[in-house]
């Protein structure tokens, strides 16, 4: 089954049941969380003041877990739009790296390369948006990640527009599914100064764009457009 035969990537079904899967892994890990904060919170009711102090640790340290699981549900809605709105492209030696890009503004935790659609010659890069699950990544792109861990990522599959927004994965061993799902951002200064039109950005790819849940910095179709 081949992903690059669907009209998106939502209609791939091996994605639809691993992104299925994410969102059980993440709705499970919440909840995790925040039954055992109230199941030791039971305990502790029962057990001598000494006891208390035993559960501190975990009572401090999860609600900020918690937090951060929260956070991977729209994480995870954000990439079902992509998926609805993007299909697969399966790409081979795409460049990457965790140097910093002067001409990338805000975080950069790691970036990767694509053809710009309109001008396949120009490669524009999109960065990777948040901490959270990025490790997996950072330790196959690292300058000196063992051969082994970047032939994993020598090929990877992408669903998104790189003037805009995007999605990227790494295929399992058998190449039949994706893992490691991750959102890439474009954050290059000329997306923000709204000189979208100089990569050839379209009315219609800017819609699919929003289908997708990307939000401009500025009117991607004008040059210095008004900051929104």
């Amino acid at each position: 089954m081949n992903p690059v035969d669907f009209a998106t990537a939502w209609d791939h079904p091996p994605t639809r049941r691993v992104w299925n899967l994410l969102v059980v892994k993440d709705v499970a890990g919440l909840i995790g969380w925040l039954g055992v904060w109230i199941a030791l919170l039971g305990i502790s009711l029962e057990t001598p003041d000494w006891a208390v102090w035993i559960f501190m640790p975990y009572w401090i340290y999860s609600p900020w877990r918690m937090l951060v699981q929260l956070s991977y549900i729209p994480t995870a809605l954000r990439m079902r739009r992509i998926l609805q709105s993007y299909p697969w492209q399966v790409l081979r030696d795409v460049p990457n790296g965790l140097t910093k890009k002067p001409e990338i503004q805000g975080n950069q935790l790691g970036w990767f390369e694509f053809p710009n659609p309109a001008q396949p010659e120009q490669q524009l890069p999109l960065v990777f948006a948040k901490h959270p699950r990025v490790t997996w990544w950072h330790r196959r792109i690292a300058p000196r990640a063992k051969p082994q861990l970047k032939a994993q990522i020598e090929t990877v599959w992408f669903a998104g527009d790189p003037r805009m927004v995007g999605l990227i994965a790494a295929p399992t061993p058998s190449g039949a599914a994706p893992r490691r799902m991750m959102i890439l951002s474009q954050r290059l200064r000329k997306a923000h100064d709204g000189g979208f039109t100089d990569w050839g950005v379209t009315p219609s790819d800017f819609e699919q764009a929003r289908r997708a849940g990307f939000v401009p910095a500025a009117d991607p179709l004008r040059k210095g457009g008004t900051p929104r």
